[in-house]
């Protein structure tokens, strides 16, 4: 059987660019020779950088402190990222930027231990049937490769990463899976075992595992503080046949994060149900909970609990609401000049009815909320009827849907129109009766801030009718439907320029014939958005103002297409108009737009 091989640097590469050990002097004067370091900077460089050497710190992070002007782009600085990266393309190498999740953290636990890990300096970061990748800060330290070679029987292949990343992700990587692995053994030995789909759903009334096990309680503090550092907007642990998957939602998609025993989830959800105070023995009826905490910045952050009860197991989803949410601007949400314009026209209304539209996920809360925000003034009585209640805000009066007491959303606006209010936001109209109550709001007095789930602004037209709201009543009363996405925005730190053909823009923005730029942008990828090319969302607009001439086509027999054509008349600018505005902008891309916006049909 032929020895696996180990992928050394290339010595006679190396040696020919001035590299054969990591040593400040060869470094900097690597640098100046490959036109990223001025004469006078390198030789302050040195000075100081000899000052550090003996404080065990990596000679390129030395340098990155200095914050050197970088030759290549003299806007920039010659920070750990631009260092590391060059340095591994002497040394014939891959720069590795340490994704979390898209990592195997059980794997590369299973490669080496945690204190030969630390002891070298080295962290696996991708194992294959044949091959294992380890990333080094130090790739001239390589004496522990011919013994891992020999105990693995597998090629090692080495990568660079920066040593800030190598220590913090060593750390992070070999606890959780440490506390995943300590955890489940401390179940089994116990006899707690699960071993099929019908014992785990025998299993679930009781746990099993302590949700107070110092292990768990470990792993939960990870996932949270993980989640609010990745930007996640949801938490999933889902229940599996053979392991627990636990995915967080990042920009709109959901991502895989890690995978633990079957028992060990149970543990976690139970953790979680515990300080959301829910009720733990409870498993097959859905319960909700909610739970503040901070982020290790100090941010207090608020999350919305949701259980229900699958076919293996118990499945929890955690909603994260971040607070500056409230204290964004229009413009931070994606709102034109114009489209700000309109929407301020319909909202500064002392009685009507707005509504605003789009599937589950779209920012319809977000909007009604930040509206809110604005809206309630110390002269302003603004009460909500949700389900459930999204996040709590003190200036706002809020009531929450319970069935159980008979507070529906209708009986909810009836109570509340006893309370005075000026401005009632309704969750969302979802029958008959609640329409008729938002109705009955609007007509005596009230501005109305609801949402419905349609495809587009025209539909929710139809929807109010096919609920059976009179159409003379829906004339009276809605003075504006606003229906909106989101889509992923292009991370400004590696946008790339791009372009767009005649023959990509024309159905885009057809028929409103709109300029099609000269350069648009599409996804790179950086540490700063996780190699995804996007960070954060922004929102599409179709805002429709129900004037004199959409009320004379609504009549009880209206149909879709009518209501459309009406629509466009008017002005009303399609969802997919305004991605092309953003794609314009070097917002967004071309294919995020028809990702999340409906055709135009009669637009």
């Amino acid at each position: 059987m032929a020895q696996p091989e180990v992928a050394l640097p290339r010595e006679t590469q190396t040696q020919s660019r001035q590299l054969v050990s990591l040593e400040i002097k060869p470094l900097i004067k690597a640098l100046v020779a490959d036109g990223r370091l001025s004469p006078t900077d390198a030789k302050q460089a040195l000075s100081i950088s000899q000052k550090r050497t003996s404080s065990n710190i990596h000679p390129l992070v030395i340098l990155a402190d200095q914050k050197l002007t970088d030759l290549a782009d003299p806007e920039k600085t010659l920070d750990v990222d631009s260092l590391f990266i060059w340095f591994a393309d002497h040394m014939d190498l891959e720069f590795f930027r340490i994704d979390p999740l898209k990592i195997d953290v059980s794997k590369i636990a299973n490669v080496v231990s945690h204190a030969y890990a630390t002891r070298r300096n080295i962290l696996p970061v991708k194992v294959e049937d044949t091959k294992v990748t380890i990333a080094v800060a130090d790739p001239f330290n390589t004496d522990w490769m011919r013994e891992l070679n020999q105990l693995l029987r597998k090629d090692i292949e080495l990568v660079i990463t920066s040593p800030m990343d190598l220590r913090r992700y060593t750390d992070e990587f070999f606890n959780l899976s440490q506390s995943v692995n300590r955890a489940r053994r401390d179940d089994d030995s116990s006899g707690n075992a699960i071993t099929n789909l019908e014992q785990l759903v025998q299993l679930g009334d009781s746990g099993k595992l302590e949700a107070e096990d110092h292990h768990i309680v470990h792993i939960v503090d990870w996932l949270l503080q993980y989640a609010f550092e990745q930007r996640a907007s949801d938490i999933h642990l889902e229940p599996r046949r053979e392991q627990g998957e636990i995915r967080f939602r990042i920009d709109g998609v959901l991502h895989h994060v890690y995978q633990v025993p079957p028992n060990v989830m149970n543990a976690i959800i139970n953790r979680v149900k515990t300080i959301g105070r829910m009720d733990v023995a409870e498993k097959r009826r859905p319960q909700d909970g909610r739970l503040k905490t901070r982020t290790p910045g100090g941010l207090e952050i608020e999350l919305r609990l949701s259980t229900v009860w699958t076919a293996l197991g118990e499945k929890l989803v955690m909603r994260i609401f971040d607070p500056t949410v409230l204290q964004r601007s229009f413009a931070e949400l994606g709102l034109t000049k114009k489209e700000l314009e309109i929407w301020n026209q319909m909202t500064n209304r002392t009685h009507g009815i707005v509504l605003v539209t789009g599937p589950t996920g779209s920012g319809k809360t977000t909007t009604l909320y930040s509206t809110l925000k604005q809206l309630a003034t110390d002269d302003v009585n603004v009460c909500t009827i949700e389900d459930p209640i999204e996040m709590v805000e003190p200036s706002f009066n809020q009531l929450q849907v319970q069935p159980g007491i008979d507070i529906t959303f209708a009986t909810g606006v009836r109570a509340l129109l006893r309370q005075d209010p000026d401005i009632i936001m309704i969750g969302e109209i979802r029958d008959q009766e609640t329409a008729e109550m938002a109705i009955q709001a609007s007509l005596t007095g009230h501005l109305v801030l609801s949402t419905l789930h349609t495809n587009d602004a025209p539909s929710a037209i139809t929807r109010m009718l096919e609920v059976g709201v009179p159409a003379y009543l829906i004339n009276a009363t809605v003075v504006g439907v606003v229906a909106q996405r989101l889509v992923r925005t292009l991370c400004e730190h590696c946008k790339e320029p791009d372009t767009i053909s005649d023959e990509e823009w024309g159905p885009l923005v057809a028929p409103w014939k709109a300029p099609r730029p000269e350069q648009i942008f599409k996804p790179g990828g950086c540490e700063k958005c996780r190699n995804t090319g996007f960070s954060g969302r922004v929102g599409l607009y179709e805002m429709m103002p129900v004037n004199d001439e959409i009320r004379s086509v609504v009549s009880n027999d209206t149909d879709i297409v009518s209501l459309q054509k009406a629509a466009a008349a008017q002005g009303v600018e399609p969802l997919r108009l305004s991605g092309a505005r953003k794609i314009a902008a070097g917002l967004t891309t071309l294919e995020e737009v028809y990702r999340v916006a409906p055709a135009n049909h009669a637009f």
